[in-house]
């Protein structure tokens, strides 16, 4: 079979062949897929792989070059979850250009390129709606229970969901700062098909959505994104003497300014920033996930279901 999209590299096993060539989107069967994309992320994903077991259909992990038992941990978290067979993983073993300059000047359709990567990525899923997640990203319980619904309900629909998440800085088991001024809006379900492929965008890759499709957004509190302390990602940003304050990515901005004043001693300044202390024999993961969040004030959020499930919920 000729593939939908060859790798420039002209490796067969990296090619993109969707599941519905030839135009039938009849090769999907109904559900929802979780799609993650991970690099050494064995820590997080005891806390980030149940609550999404328990919300889809399956679990489809594709793993880019870890070197900390990523997928062994990945199948034996799947297997205490009792979902051992709801999970497939996958290993894509090429070097990923980042998000920025790497990226853009990367071509497409390179093994190294994120656009290529993604598309590879999502080209195994056989279900109707997939759902990109990160292997840091926690769901609450209610966020949980919310996707496990939707996975249904959107069956007859053509909606994008789009899901708050608040990063979370773990400075040790007990405690953490959580920014609740960060509220990254991102859509993360979409519907699979000829039209909800990814395309090269300027900073990273950009997925289509359907003419027509609606979108739904998800209320606050339903997923943090961990940050470790003591992992220090934004080493290099301080070693290479890097100017980030003329780039667009203004997430990682935020991000690295919150680093660096917890770090500093200065966290209790910078404006956005709660301070939580889980109690004791409690991982402030599991606290903030499962307790401090939903126990917090909702701002009222101004939106509805999309058309099409307004229809379908009427008594």
């Amino acid at each position: 079979m000729t593939p939908d999209i060859a790798s420039l590299e002209g490796l067969p096993e990296y090619d993109v062949t969707w599941p519905w060539s030839g135009g039938s989107r009849e090769a999907l069967t109904p559900g929802l897929t979780c799609v993650f994309r991970v690099r050494n992320e064995a820590r997080n994903l005891p806390w980030v792989l149940p609550p999404i077991l328990a919300a889809v259909d399956h679990v489809l992990l594709v793993d880019n070059l870890s070197d900390d038992d990523t997928a062994d941990v990945a199948r034996r978290v799947a297997d205490e979850c009792g979902a051992g067979d709801r999970l497939t993983v996958l290993d894509y073993p090429h070097q990923v250009a980042r998000a920025g300059g790497e990226h853009l000047a990367t071509p497409a359709t390179s093994v190294h390129s994120l656009t290529h990567f993604y598309n590879w990525c999502f080209s195994h899923v056989r279900t109707t709606y997939s759902m990109k997640w990160d292997g840091d990203m926690v769901l609450t319980p209610e966020g949980s229970g919310i996707l496990r619904d939707l996975s249904w309900q959107l069956q007859a629909a053509q909606v994008v969901v789009a899901m708050p998440r608040h990063p979370l800085t773990v400075v040790d088991e007990s405690t953490g700062w959580l920014d609740l001024s960060l509220r990254f809006l991102e859509p993360w379900v979409y519907p699979m098909g000829p039209q909800s492929t990814f395309v090269k965008a300027f900073d990273w890759e950009l997925r289509e959505q359907p003419p027509g499709v609606e979108r739904l957004v998800l209320q606050q509190g339903l997923c943090v994104e961990v940050k470790w302390l003591d992992a220090d990602e934004y080493a290099h940003w301080r070693k290479d003497g890097v100017d980030f304050t003329n780039t667009r990515l203004y997430r990682k901005l935020r991000e690295f300014e919150v680093d660096e004043a917890i770090r500093n001693g200065r966290a209790e300044e910078l404006g956005g920033l709660v301070k939580v202390t889980a109690p004791a024999g409690v991982h402030v993961i599991d606290h903030v996930s499962r307790d401090w969040l939903w126990r917090q004030p909702r701002p009222l959020v101004r939106h509805s279901l999309p058309a099409s499930l307004r229809e379908r919920v009427r008594p």
